[in-house]
């Protein structure tokens, strides 16, 4: 990408699994063609030949039992986001996360915890590092300094996020990138102020955590490809995680990140990133054709039941029968067939779909595997 050039895909995804320690797909959390992306690119790198841990920035390493215990099968859809604490913890769409850690679990991919408690970053982000008693770092080991340009972005962010409501994601607003073109003035007192200093320490505990926690999944899977599922914030310009994955001595990080075609055109040949994968402008995206489960649902006792299996449909494919209560789709709980059928028209061409079945009394959990092009029938 640097040389702005295409790449071919399967050229790449090989040249990855045989050569590549790290891989960053970044992200906006919000998006969700970025997660599409990121589960084709994992489909591409498994296929490609090479061994696999997936990191993921959602969750704090005191949950790695949990993610274990999800790989091994132990845990269905709803306990697994039940002991993740997943809405009190990260709380963006499980919906577009789900595919992710099903793909994990099925070809069982081992997955990492990346992240640190939310309380650490925010007294961080208070008191400064150094203000932080080393019994409540988590074991984290001092961060590299910021580099003056990664500072000059933070500056920006900053002032971004000062502008923001409270609880809003600034790295997910913007992508990564800078929001707009910061005013030289406001960035240079910005970065006077001891408020900033601290929120770039902050910014760069959370850098450290997941860089350690990659070079950890590094040496415990030696032979592996080791792929982080984070914010495209911590990932651009190589200034936050790739940074400190250097200062650690890890070697062979490539970074990829969604970008939209207009986004690209400014991009492409930069050092935003090592590959960049272009996601279409919604003006240029055709209205998608309605995703077909197959079947005729009900209202049944407290969840949609399948009254009918249309043959050869996707639904039988995945193994619904007459009968069966649909009690969870991508690990949302639904109770009639409309709830069931606003998640289904959620999915996108390619999706595979976890479902949890109510059958004789037996909880079941199944795949709903959607062609690349949807199916006419229902």
């Amino acid at each position: 990408m640097k040389t702005g050039q295409p790449i071919d895909r399967g050229a790449l995804f090989r040249d990855l699994v045989a050569k590549t320690a790290v891989v960053l797909l970044g992200e906006s959390h919000t998006d969700a063609d970025h997660h599409r992306w990121q589960l084709h690119t994992l489909a591409g790198l498994h296929g490609s030949g090479g061994k696999l841990v997936i990191g993921f920035e959602a969750f704090p390493r005191r949950l790695q039992s949990v993610l274990d215990d999800w790989v091994e099968g132990k845990l269905t859809d709803e306990a697994f986001l039940k002991a993740s604490e997943w809405r009190q913890v990260w709380g963006y769409d499980a919906a577009l996360y789900m595919p992710l850690f099903q793909f994990a679990r099925l070809n069982r991919i081992p997955m990492t915890a990346l992240n640190v408690e939310r309380k650490l970053v925010s007294q961080v982000g208070q008191q400064g590092w150094e203000g932080v008693p080393v019994a409540e770092r988590e074991g984290l080991s001092d961060p590299a300094p910021a580099s003056p340009a990664y500072q000059r972005e933070l500056a920006g962010v900053y002032l971004f996020k000062k502008a923001l409501p409270p609880g809003a994601d600034p790295f997910s607003a913007s992508q990564g990138t800078s929001p707009q073109e910061p005013d030289e003035a406001a960035l240079a007192e910005a970065v006077k102020q001891p408020e900033f200093q601290r929120f770039v320490e902050a910014q760069l505990t959370w850098d450290r955590a997941m860089a350690e926690a990659l070079a950890g999944a590094k040496r415990k899977f030696s032979d592996a490809t080791v792929v982080g599922i984070l914010g495209s914030g911590h990932v651009a310009e190589g200034y936050g995680v790739p940074h400190q994955l250097e200062a650690l001595g890890v070697a062979g990080v490539t970074t990829l990140i969604p970008v939209s075609s207009d986004a690209a055109c400014m991009l492409v040949g930069t050092s935003f990133a090592d590959a960049l994968f272009t996601l279409p402008r919604e003006d240029e995206t055709p209205p998608p054709d309605r995703p077909r489960l197959g079947v005729v649902l009900v209202d049944g006792d407290g969840a949609p039941r399948v009254n009918r299996v249309v043959g050869d449909s996707v639904a039988e494919v995945a193994g619904l029968k007459v009968g069966d209560h649909v009690t969870r789709a991508a690990g949302l709980a639904v109770r009639n067939p409309d709830e069931l059928v606003e998640v289904i028209a959620r999915q996108a061409p390619g999706t595979w779909l976890p479902l949890s079945i109510r059958r004789d009394g037996q909880e079941i959990d199944l795949v709903a595997k959607f062609p690349t092009r949807p199916r006419q029938d229902r």
